[in-house]
């Protein structure tokens, strides 16, 4: 096996060789974005319902295996607000937050997924990613933001009440801890006061430490605050979730999907950048088959899934990084933290980590996109705004919401292949091709319809022109010539020869002429095969619009003389 052949199995043999100053713009870079993992994962790990601890394991060996096996290695691979989410949602109502069966399954989301993931990096299947629209994924996106800020509100002001019925009902300050509000609304103003002034500084990871030191002064965990409270140290053990009931597998089927396409157009967005500011084309396939066995590792360590973080990667870019080893010295320090620094964390409060994500989710909320959208498509804005609506409805079930999303976009889309472009062509005083019609323009010669499709010529549109056709026919007993203007017909499948069979047929039955005009080679070579292209009466071609109008116009006034073929 040659090394080109070795690489795209394992692409982390095509890093750049270490030497001292690529090692040093490595190691800050690895630095600022580890100080970003180690809050954000133990923080991400709460809005999943999971163990404070596996938010740290997520961000170990899945980051890990990530990097190694993917081929956009700048990328900030843990976890992610959304997919977190995501996770949370799905399993409420199965199992107990933090519980046994909560992370066994928790876990199996992760195996499922990255499986699902690494069989489409395989199978070369990255295209089909396409078939999620920016307007769906900006409607999944917003809602899911205000449902993780709502989920956030009680942690962050401390509310001790289980839901916000009791506020309501009985107002009272001391319905909430009032030193956790001070601590998460502070944070909050900290974090956003920094990410303006200094947005690519690890404010976090100072700002959870501050925190954690002020709680250890002030005995808040001994009266009775929450707190992150301990953490085992050491490297996660081998884990096994068991069994998956075909009840619980039935319930994950949806959840995992949405999981799957989620988080890797999170890694989408992100690698995009990265291929851009780095010239390289992205290969998404191989991104399929890093993040896969990304989440696979993170099942088997007792995690939940992991995604690409668009705002870790984009600070691993602005801080210089070059390559994967970036990420490796990130690593090392969340490693650093695992083995011994997890007993630093035990003070930190619990309202300060709900600061941590309302922070990073505020950036994703941006309420003019579907005002943009408005202007651009209001199809799609209708689209964007009903996924939406519905993702929050359908809370904690969200999936419902990008399902709809795609089978309105897919409805869209086949309703626009339904219903293809078809204009009447007349000459434009500047020599071009218009629609006569909005143009005001005269016929290009009498006793004709000339067509032009701006769509191939298959299932999907060859009745749409056959019904043109023949209603025109029917209203102009006079027309004894039809031209296709074909430039714009870039296939053709069997159902389109047979409906160019029959409208060669209908013209020679009228005694007219059917002309062809600019019929592309794969076009020509298939109707050739079905030897509808022989030199007979009633069928004229032309190489060029140019050429065809010469001919055209050339046509008597009554009566019918077809012209001679032509090449193409």
């Amino acid at each position: 096996m040659n090394l080109s052949s070795l690489t795209r199995w394992l692409p982390f043999l095509a890093w750049p060789r270490p030497d001292r100053r690529l090692l040093k713009g490595e190691f800050w870079a690895g630095m600022t974005v580890g100080l970003l993992l180690v809050p954000q994962g133990v923080a991400y790990a709460a809005l999943a319902g999971m163990p404070l601890v596996t938010g740290i394991y997520a961000s170990l060996i899945p980051a890990l295996v990530a990097v190694l096996f993917s081929s956009s290695t700048r990328l900030g691979v843990g976890p992610t607000a959304l997919t977190s989410l995501l996770i949370g949602a799905a399993l409420t109502g199965l199992a107990e937050p933090g519980s046994a069966q909560w992370v066994a399954l928790a876990a199996w989301m992760a195996l499922l997924s990255g499986l699902l993931q690494l069989v489409m990096g395989l199978a070369r299947f990255g295209w089909l990613l396409n078939l999620i629209t920016s307007p769906v994924l900006s409607g999944f996106t917003q809602a899911a933001a205000l449902l993780i800020l709502g989920s956030q509100l009680r942690s962050l002001t401390g509310l001790r009440a289980t839901d916000w019925g009791a506020l309501w009902s009985t107002p009272s300050p001391g319905l909430f801890d009032l030193t956790a509000a001070a601590f998460g609304l502070g944070s909050l103003a900290l974090l956003l006061l920094a990410r303006r002034w200094r947005p690519h500084f690890p404010t976090a990871i100072v700002v959870v430490g501050a925190a954690g030191a002020a709680s250890w002064a002030l005995d808040y965990a001994d009266a009775g605050g929450a707190v992150v409270g301990a953490l085992p140290s050491g490297l996660p053990a081998l884990y096994w979730p068991g069994a998956l009931p075909w009840s619980s597998f039935s319930a994950l089927v949806m959840p995992v999907l949405v999981v799957t396409l989620v988080s890797f157009l999170e890694t989408a967005s992100s690698a995009k950048v990265e291929s851009q500011r780095s010239g390289a084309q992205w290969d998404e396939n191989q991104d399929l088959i890093g993040q896969g066995l990304g989440k696979i590792s993170s099942g088997l360590c007792g995690s939940f899934a992991t995604s690409a973080s668009f705002s870790r990667s984009a600070i691993n870019l602005y801080a210089g990084a070059k390559s994967g080893w970036a990420t490796l010295f990130a690593i090392a320090l969340v490693l650093l933290v695992l083995l011994w620094l997890t007993p630093a964390l035990y003070h930190v409060p619990q309202s300060v980590l709900a600061a941590v994500v309302v922070t990073a989710v505020t950036s994703l909320i941006r309420p003019a996109v579907l005002t943009r959208l408005w202007r651009v498509s209001h199809v799609e804005a209708v689209i964007g705004g009903v996924t939406f609506a519905l993702t929050l409805a359908t809370a904690p079930r969200m999936y419902w919401g990008v399902l709809a999303g795609l089978l309105m976009n897919l409805s869209h889309f086949l309703y626009l292949r339904l219903h293809p472009r078809i204009i009447e062509a007349g000459l434009h005083p500047d020599g071009s091709m218009r629609d006569r019609h909005l143009w005001q323009l005269p016929p290009l010669a009498p006793r004709l319809l000339a067509l032009r499709m701006d769509a191939a010529l298959d299932f999907a549109s060859a009745n749409a022109l056959e019904r043109r056709v023949t209603e025109h026919l029917a209203a102009h007993p006079q027309v004894l010539h039809l031209c296709l203007l074909a430039q714009s017909i870039n296939r053709i499948d069997v159902t389109g020869v047979e409906t160019f069979a029959q409208l060669l047929a209908l013209m020679q039955s009228r005694g007219g002429t059917l002309h062809l005009s600019g019929l592309k080679l794969p076009v020509e070579q298939v109707l050739r095969q079905a030897g509808l292209l022989a030199p007979c009466a009633g069928l004229a071609m032309y190489r060029t619009d140019a050429e065809a109008l010469q001919a055209l116009q050339q046509l008597p006034q009554s009566g019918l003389e077809p012209g001679p073929m032509a090449r193409v």
